[in-house]
């Protein structure tokens, strides 16, 4: 089966998370809404960006706004519904899956004196969260401390098994449920998500062949 996260940088460690907040610069992690951060970030590569009507851009959306969305197509609701992060804070990571509603899972973090405060948030008043959520350290955390920390606040794992039980795991339609793993600050991140993922399918496959 091979070790599926050879090749990664497991401790890497960013400098800080609040470069861009301090210096005033938009990041794509600023956009709530999955859909509409997707929809920015083709525009950004395809350089139409200006072309975009404000409503794409926007950090957080109205309540009227995002009923319009939603009438669209439940997608577009993912992203939408999470908690309003506080000042100063900035999502790190996030994890969006392909239920109806694309629901998405996200670290935030922000700077509290000499330490920093992270905090796992869903789009269900923390109702698919497993224990605090919360965690604090003096340095930005490891790839491998993040990871470890989000999938034990939000189990990713146990998700991916309630919808594939049924299905025997096809390794392909389970890493396509995973729609995007993504961090503006660890390149790595969804590669990590994969890793993760492929180590339990593998546990899966061995059962199957016992």
């Amino acid at each position: 089966m091979g070790n599926h996260t050879d090749g990664l940088d497991l401790k890497y460690r960013p400098t800080t998370y609040f470069w861009a907040q301090e210096r005033g610069i938009a990041l794509l992690s600023d956009i709530k809404g999955a859909e509409r951060r997707r929809i920015y970030a083709k525009a950004l590569e395809d350089g139409k960006e200006d072309l975009l009507p404000q409503e794409v851009t926007e950090e957080v959306l109205s309540e009227e706004d995002r009923q319009v969305l939603g009438r669209v197509h439940p997608a577009f609701m993912g992203g939408e519904y999470l908690p309003t992060r506080e000042r100063q804070e900035v999502e790190i990571a996030r994890i969006t899956i392909a239920s109806t509603t694309q629901d998405v899972t996200c670290v935030y973090a922000r700077q509290v004196g000499q330490r920093i405060h992270y905090r796992v948030v869903d789009e269900y008043g923390g109702d698919t969260l497993s224990g605090t959520g919360l965690r604090t350290s003096t340095k930005p955390l490891k790839l491998d401390e993040l990871v470890e920390f989000f999938l034990k606040s939000w189990d990713l794992i146990n998700c991916l098994d309630c919808n594939f039980e049924g299905d025997g795991y096809p390794r392909d339609r389970v890493h396509w449920f995973i729609v995007d793993a993504s961090s503006s600050f660890y390149s790595e991140f969804g590669a990590l998500i994969r890793a993760k993922v492929d180590e339990w399918l593998d546990t899966k496959e061995e059962n199957e062949d016992e």
